[in-house]
């Protein structure tokens, strides 16, 4: 036999009678009632899914590594432009003159004028502003040469390529102030040099005139002078013959007047010893 529970009141019975009344009403308001119940709103939060944030990191890291790009290619371009501007721009060092070129103002300059437009006062062309000399002997390349007004005999070196090894540039003065039209010989070591003649009125101009009632090669001694004997007179010279005696004539028309009887060994096939069979007749 199964045991009974405890017996209910009169309260529980109350309260169970009025429970089930209210929950009776409630369901008859709510059949008749014409209005929707609302929805219960929840708050919705916003993310965004792992794929989309992994690409739009990774867009926005090419585009930072393109910027980063672009500007060390345009720093690079600036600077390899302005490089050979700047290279352009710097001067060119200048040529430091000869070892053991000092100049000294006792020494007396090997130079001969040569025959050339008339110079102006103070020695400077009066036709061009410039300076016009004719540099030979012992240097890199021997020639004529234009230089600035002023310009001294060292500028005029440096003008062709600087003294050789075997200058000697210590008969020469450096420092003196160039004449148009004049020839500067630098002498090799061992060779003398000699005291220009002074010349006077027309043969200055000229650079070699002969005076009248005298040949054009020889003096009153019988000496040949090489600057003005032509071709047939230079032959009279022991060991010259037609040959040699035109190549003395054409090397001193194209490089002007010899500076001294040892010029003559740049004319090709005089060496030293012809020229010691010949110093003895020949003079300048």
């Amino acid at each position: 036999m199964r045991p009974m529970g405890p017996v209910p009141t009169v309260e529980d019975m109350g309260a169970r009678r009025s429970d089930a009344h209210r929950s009776l009403d409630d369901l008859v308001r709510l059949a008749c009632s014409t209005d929707p119940e609302e929805p219960v709103r929840r708050p919705r939060r916003l993310a965004i899914a792992p794929r989309a944030a992994i690409i739009a990191g990774s867009a926005l890291l090419i585009l930072a590594l393109a910027l980063a790009l672009r500007a060390v290619l345009v720093s690079t371009g600036a600077g390899s432009h302005a490089a050979p501007a700047a290279a352009a721009g710097a001067s060119a060092p200048m040529r430091p003159p000869p070892t053991g070129a000092a100049a000294s103002p006792a020494m007396k300059p090997a130079t001969v004028p040569t025959t050339g437009p008339a110079a102006g006062p103070g020695g400077l062309s009066t036709a061009s502003g410039s300076v016009v000399v004719h540099v030979t002997g012992a240097v890199s390349r021997p020639g004529v040469v234009t230089l600035p007004p002023g310009s001294r005999v060292t500028d005029a070196i440096n003008a062709v390529g600087g003294a050789s090894a075997e200058a000697d540039t210590q008969q020469l003065n450096l420092a003196r102030v160039l004449t148009d039209g004049e020839q500067i010989r630098v002498p090799r070591i061992g060779e003398v040099l000699p005291d220009p003649a002074p010349q006077t009125g027309g043969d200055a101009a000229s650079g070699a005139r002969t005076a009248p009632g005298k040949s054009g090669g020889g003096g009153a001694s019988g000496m040949v002078n090489i600057n003005t004997a032509s071709a047939s007179e230079l032959e009279k010279l022991p060991g010259i013959g037609p040959a040699l005696a035109q190549r003395i004539v054409e090397h001193r028309d194209s490089h002007g007047p010899f500076a001294s009887v040892d010029a003559l060994t740049d004319v090709p096939g005089i060496g030293k010893a012809k020229l010691e069979g010949l110093r003895e007749q020949a003079t300048v």
